[in-house]
């Protein structure tokens, strides 16, 4: 296991194991139908429309 110096590292760490991992055209119902990509996109949209 590596040891990342922030969260933001850590983040995009995670994100980077799921973007390998998952289908990203594969519809979800637990997010509404929506794509892997659709659903990050809508999900960066909303972060920032809150801030």
């Amino acid at each position: 296991m590596r040891s990342l110096a922030t969260r933001a590292q850590a983040n995009l760490a995670l994100f980077e194991h799921i973007d390998e991992c998952e289908e990203p055209r594969r519809s979800q119902g637990r997010v509404g139908w929506l794509r892997p990509n659709e659903f990050e996109e809508k999900r960066c949209a909303d972060q920032a429309a809150a801030e």
